[in-house]
């Protein structure tokens, strides 16, 4: 079975092409912006037809944390909706083909019930700090929708809850929250900075997922030949800000004083993903957030000069 992965670079395509090429049934084909520009649908369309994949895997996006999504509206619901454009419109007359796309859980509605089941599509108004990226990710469930009732193509829109692990963005500016506490607890700690501030309160819970989690996810979907049209992964479990911040702090080693900015955004209060969906099915994941954490910091203190 041949799998295009696109966007293989990043945290969530390296991710897939570290553990999907492990399976025999599965041939891999990796592709960059080196091999197609996804903001070209000339680029897109003929990298489609070169590969001719059975599956292709979108995790191509421009992602960042509350900061970069709130900062960069323009860029973040424009380059989103440019990619997904070109890569539906290519599969137009490529019926044969099946779509995975993965999405963010930023596209329910902020005043979703929690656990937030997959019925709360559309049910409300987003959360207003990544609205635009979230709008740019619900235009592409509404364009898979029609392109799979109008031409026939198999599209599963995934939704994982926030993702984290090795290769991610560890940018001060752009990272989410976990990478971009990672690479500053790091320096303050190679500082000796006696004080480190933290955006808003600590009190907002948050579910978070390893992304070789979520890659095991996609490899058991795609061999046990499930297709849902829509499709929430999480953990299960929460944590507060306070408290990842507090763990990260004790695995980095840093000794000073946390001091919370309530001054700044909390973003949503609470978000939790209702999984019961795919757990149904017999997926479950395997990487707890402590293992997860002390694998990430690994990754960051080993690769730190390209980050």
């Amino acid at each position: 079975m041949k799998v295009l992965i696109l966007g293989s670079n990043g945290l969530v395509g390296s991710s897939l092409v570290r553990n999907l090429s492990s399976n025999r049934e599965f041939k891999i084909v990796s592709a960059t912006r080196n091999e197609a520009d996804l903001f070209s649908s000339t680029e897109t369309k003929n990298l489609i037809e070169k590969v001719e994949p059975e599956i292709i895997i979108n995790a191509a996006a421009r992602v960042g944390g509350i900061v970069a999504n709130n900062t960069n509206r323009t860029e973040f619901i424009l380059e989103n909706l440019k990619i997904n454009i070109n890569l539906l419109e290519s599969l137009i007359g490529h019926d044969d083909i099946k779509l995975i796309n993965l999405g963010s859980s930023c596209i329910y509605p902020l005043g979703a019930e929690i656990p937030i089941n997959e019925d709360s599509l559309m049910m409300g108004p987003l959360e207003p700090t990544n609205s635009p990226y979230a709008m740019a990710k619900l235009t592409a469930i509404e364009m898979g929708d029609a392109i799979s009732k109008q031409y026939g193509n198999e599209i599963i829109n995934l939704m994982p809850t926030n993702l984290y692990g090795p290769n991610d963005n560890f940018s001060e500016t752009s990272s989410h929250v976990i990478p971009g506490l990672i690479r500053r607890l790091y320096e303050a700690k190679i500082q000796t900075s006696k004080t480190f501030s933290v955006w808003g309160t600590g009190k907002p819970k948050r579910e978070f997922l390893h992304v070789d989690d979520l890659a095991d996810a996609i490899g058991f979907l795609i061999e046990n030949n499930h297709t849902p049209h829509l499709m929430n992964i999480g953990s299960g479990e929460e944590v507060t800000i306070q408290e990842l911040v507090y763990k990260l702090k004790d695995i980095i080693g840093y000794k000073g004083e946390i001091v919370f900015d309530t001054s700044m955004p909390d973003g949503n209060p609470r978000k939790l993903l209702d999984s019961t969906k795919i757990n149904s099915l017999g997926w479950k994941p395997k990487i707890a957030l402590e293992e997860g954490l002390n694998n990430t910091v690994d990754w960051f203190i080993k690769n730190k000069s390209a980050n």
